[in-house]
């Protein structure tokens, strides 16, 4: 049985490519992190060193937390951490200065530090699904009150504040408030309290029994996805900007290869390059030509109509213009459907919708009856887009 984790998963739902090369061929990032994930660690470390200390009954000011936390930034940095907005002129220190904000807000916020009872930092361990793996649980705060209630707290440094859907939604700490209720027989409730350190406020939710077994089936329905899977393809987001496998994907390796290149004549000379910007140029003009065509057919009706004619000659060759009848769908097509199903016109006039025959087919939706009397082979789709990395000029 293998140990799942909350990331874990996340990362297949994210990228199943990433997730393979990751948890599947055990590759390590070519970089050693980002800089929103050391400072959010800097940060719990910082808070974890905290609530340590005042359970030691140690005073501990503001001003020691900041030190505390300044000296482990300095400890801890180094200059192989991606910073992906650095196009955008931030830096290291402006990380650094936003995870001194988020300590000193939470600390004027939350002293004297008695809100709860603390039973657990950083808190790890494991529980079993249905399935027979393992979940693993670690959790930034445990504790409860006197009265049979329990909080499981998680520190987020994220730039977007969580709003209650999405709190009420949330996989990770509702799954440990299954360990919780497991583990400790006196619990009553068990609150799940996000600390939203950039807006200085609290996201909360609680689960009912009902949920908390909805959610883990769900789980184990994913975990099952997961270990069927057969193919891991890429899915290109704005989290690739912080993948430290960029150089591995097929969606970025080409990229990663022209980053390498020195001068502006090798970058031209590459034939990757000279294809796609060949294929661009071709697009381009079939695009223009089609946009012309339609204003000729337009330009040529119109003449024909002024004169009443139906073939208009040039030079070499003649064009017809006939006038025919089209006939146009309502808007409501399930109603004209059923109507025809009525009539029992329907089957001698009606054709697969193959875009939707494809996807349910790939997508193993209509049996193994079906799949047997087709063929699935494999094609290739090109499409064009403008690169995020290059600026207009």
């Amino acid at each position: 049985m293998t140990t799942y984790s909350n990331s874990r998963v996340t990362a297949f739902e994210n990228c199943p490519y990433q997730y393979k090369l990751r948890y599947i061929d055990k590759k390590k990032p070519e970089i050693s992190t980002t800089i929103e994930a050391f400072m959010g660690d800097m940060v719990h470390q910082s808070l974890d060193d905290l609530y340590k200390r005042k359970k030691f009954k140690q005073r501990v000011a503001e001003a020691s937390l900041i030190k505390f936390y300044r000296d482990l930034w300095a400890k801890n940095y180094s200059e192989d951490i991606l910073i992906a907005k650095e196009d955008q002129g931030l830096t290291a220190d402006n990380y650094r200065k936003m995870g001194e904000k988020f300590l000193s807000d939470y600390y004027k916020r939350m002293k004297p530090f008695e809100e709860m009872t603390i039973l657990g930092l950083e808190t790890q361990d494991r529980m079993t699904l249905p399935d027979g793996n393992q979940w693993h649980v670690r959790i930034d705060k445990l504790g409860c009150d006197n009265e049979g209630n329990y909080f499981v707290c998680d520190y987020k440094t994220n730039a977007r504040m969580k709003d209650q859907e999405e709190a009420d939604s949330d996989r990770q700490l509702a799954m440990y408030s299954i360990w919780v209720k497991d583990r400790f027989k006196d619990c009553k409730s068990v609150k799940l309290i996000w600390h939203m350190l950039a807006f200085n406020k609290d996201a909360i939710s609680e689960r009912t029994e009902e949920q908390l077994e909805r959610l883990q089936n769900e789980l184990v329905e994913k975990i099952k996805e997961i270990e069927n899977a057969k193919e891991f393809p890429t899915n290109v987001t704005a989290l690739c900007n912080y993948c430290g496998f960029k150089s591995e994907c097929p969606s970025f390796k080409h990229q990663a290869e022209l980053e390498k290149i020195e001068t502006v004549e090798e970058f031209k000379e590459d034939a990757g390059v000279k294809l796609v910007d060949e294929f661009s140029e071709v697009k381009k003009t079939l695009s223009e030509l089609n946009k012309k065509e339609d204003e000729l057919k337009d330009k040529l009706v119109q003449y024909a109509k002024q004169f009443g004619i139906d073939i208009v000659y040039g030079s070499n060759m003649k064009a017809g213009v006939k006038e025919i009848d089209k006939v146009v769908l309502p808007e409501n097509k399930v109603e004209l459907i059923a109507f025809l199903k009525e009539k029992g016109i329907w089957d001698c006039i009606s054709m697969i919708n193959f875009m939707g025959f494809q996807s349910k087919v790939l997508k193993g939706e209509l049996g193994e009856e079906v799949r047997e009397k087709i063929d699935v082979v494999k094609d290739y789709r090109l499409s064009l887009s403008k690169r995020k990395d290059v600026e207009e000029e």
